[in-house]
């Protein structure tokens, strides 16, 4: 039975007066419904990050990591963001989320300073390629979990470009369908964040009841930030044989390649 709309919160995250955030149901992730997916507390903290950032001048994420700890819970956030390098041209920043007093995750950043630079139209390699379908021309798909529960599922919108969704190399687009948090629309580098944790998922290769396939970290390298409500994550995952793998995708807007992303994954079987 569908999960009515009015039981939805209405964002991510509500923002408290003591500048903490309280984690919605929409960020519940597959593994525990009690622990966020790591696509929300990501652009959480990539837009503490660009609070920071704009002021001097920096407004381009070329890289965003994130350093899992622990769990993050679905419950009250607190995000301390720190300068540690301010340049002419970029900046590195880091952001500590904790929980409970807990450092769960950390954060770091490149953010530059964007200017116009005339490129050359006839370059090796260009025109960078396209997504392989176009999001209105994608077909609609639902996550294979949590069917009765309300969390990151619902949170986005999601369509399959290309591939086998949770068997293999796929394509899917995402698209938010809730603010990240009160009313306000989410950034570039925040839709991208949402969406690119998801990788490990959506090109899984391994019984998703029989297997954990944990990420433990998240790198996104974007050369431009995307335009529109869209966002393509093009993912493979790779298994060695000690335990470990790595999720690796290609990140489109409707435009074209924006980007690339990595997770490192612990592989375990599940008692």
């Amino acid at each position: 039975m569908p999960i009515p709309t009015d039981a939805f919160p209405a964002s991510a995250y509500i923002a408290l007066e003591n500048g903490s955030y309280q984690a919605t149901l929409l960020t519940s992730g597959p593994w525990n419904p009690e622990h966020q997916h790591a696509g929300p507390p990501s652009a959480l903290a990539a837009q503490a990050i660009a609070r920071v950032a704009a002021p001097l001048g920096f407004t381009h994420f070329a890289r965003l990591t994130a350093s899992l700890f622990r769990p993050i819970p679905v419950a009250e956030l607190n995000i301390v963001v720190e300068t540690a390098y301010s340049g002419r041209n970029a900046g590195h920043f880091c952001a500590q989320v904790f929980a409970a007093g807990k450092e769960v995750a950390r954060f770091t950043a490149l953010v530059q300073r964007a200017v116009e630079v005339s490129i050359p139209s006839q370059l090796p390699g260009h025109p960078l390629p396209l997504a392989p379908c176009p999001p209105q021309a994608s077909r609609p798909a639902q996550f294979p979990f949590m069917k009765h529960l309300v969390g990151y599922a619902d949170l986005v919108e999601i369509r399959v470009a290309g591939g086998a969704y949770f068997a293999g190399p796929c394509a899917a687009w995402f698209r938010m369908r809730h603010p990240l948090v009160g009313a306000r629309a989410a950034t570039p580098i925040e839709r991208v964040a949402v969406a690119a944790d998801s990788g490990n998922g959506l090109s899984a290769v391994l019984d998703f009841d029989r297997y954990l396939f944990l990420n433990n970290d998240l790198t996104i390298n974007l050369f431009r930030p995307p335009e529109g409500e869209w966002i393509c994550i093009d993912a493979h995952t790779m298994l060695g044989p000690g335990g470990s793998g790595l999720a690796e995708a290609r990140i489109f807007d409707a435009a074209g390649l924006i980007g690339r992303s990595t997770q490192s994954l612990l592989i375990r079987k599940r008692e």
